[in-house]
């Protein structure tokens, strides 16, 4: 039996992080470059034999060119030396129902770490241009400081101005490649 490849459709997706800001606020942010390719025994997606999410560090957006600036920096991602983030995954373990965990492998900035990713199969439908397409949902937490993410700064009254976790969401909408 041949495998199905999916590749991500850009314009129905979306990839973004969330960070908690002097303790009291959460700033949002997108890469709005990014590749999903996967590649399944079958249309199901009961089964992944492979996962492979790439971001364009240099298309990061909080909606502020100056934080944008300072997350490109060496300070946070260092664009000039690491300019992409990598995830491989190893593993999709059905978890009841429609949703899933994705293990794998993420990399930013030369550290890899093992990551484990919350997956809601929305479904899967043939659209009116009779491309089949799947939907999921992606959710998960980091830790910024595992990847080399160190920089922080105190406020006067003690509190860190940005947090370690930094969550990550993920709308996805994947097509089915024609062999």
């Amino acid at each position: 039996m041949a495998n199905t490849k999916w590749v991500v459709d850009p314009i129905h997706s979306e990839v973004q992080f969330k960070v908690k800001h002097l303790m009291i606020t959460t700033v949002t942010g997108y890469f709005r470059n990014f590749n999903i390719e996967a590649l399944t025994p079958d249309e199901a997606f009961m089964n992944v034999e492979r996962v492979v999410f790439t971001a364009d560090v240099n298309s990061i957006s909080t909606n502020n060119e100056q934080r944008d600036t300072h997350l490109k920096s060496p300070d946070f991602f260092d664009v000039e030396k690491h300019n992409e983030i990598r995830f491989v995954a190893n593993s999709y373990e059905h978890v009841g129902g429609s949703d899933y965990k994705l293990h794998g492998e993420l990399s930013i900035r030369d550290v890899t770490q093992p990551v484990t990713v919350k997956v809601e199969l929305g479904g899967i439908v043939v659209d009116p241009y009779g491309q089949t397409k799947a939907g999921f949902t992606v959710d998960g937490k980091i830790s910024r400081k595992e990847f080399g993410l160190t920089w922080n700064a105190v406020t006067e009254a003690g509190s860190v101005v940005v947090s370690d976790e930094i969550r990550l969401h993920a709308e996805v909408q994947l097509v089915k490649q024609t062999v």
